[in-house]
């Protein structure tokens, strides 16, 4: 009988991203109920901001998300893919804190945004030997 491999990494990380997403999504919601706008940001600041951070964290974790399944089925150590898995949540957070406020910390986004790439091209680095070995 063949055994069934759970990529029980991704999956946590994947269960993570989609609650943050549900919470970003909801305070856009929230932003539009209270600006009255359905579409676009109708020049309101907190919406706009709001939009932004949504569509930021949209941007760029599917494709971390995938990046990391393919480095977990490809053999990659579970404590490899949590240390690269904590990063891209860590930075995903202070992105969203840092881009929510008025005025902006750049600090905070610059910050959120280098937890986001290194990761992103940390996976990337890592699967290229992979697609040489097979």
């Amino acid at each position: 009988m063949t055994q069934l491999f759970v990529p029980a990494a991704t999956a946590l990380y994947a269960g993570l991203f989609a609650i943050l997403y549900c919470a970003l999504s909801l305070r856009v919601v929230q932003a539009r109920r209270a600006a009255r706008v359905l579409l676009g940001v109708g020049g309101q600041p907190v919406l706009e901001r709001r939009v932004r951070v949504h569509a930021n964290f949209a941007e760029y974790v599917p494709l971390a998300l995938v990046l990391m399944l393919l480095a977990e089925l490809s053999g990659y150590p579970r404590w490899t893919l949590d240390g690269i898995g904590l990063v891209l949540l860590a930075g995903r957070c202070v992105h969203a804190f840092g881009v929510s406020q008025a005025p902006e910390d750049i600090r905070l986004r610059i910050g959120g945004m280098l937890a986001t790439l290194v990761p992103i091209l940390t996976l990337g680095l890592m699967l290229l030997p992979v697609a040489f070995l097979f």
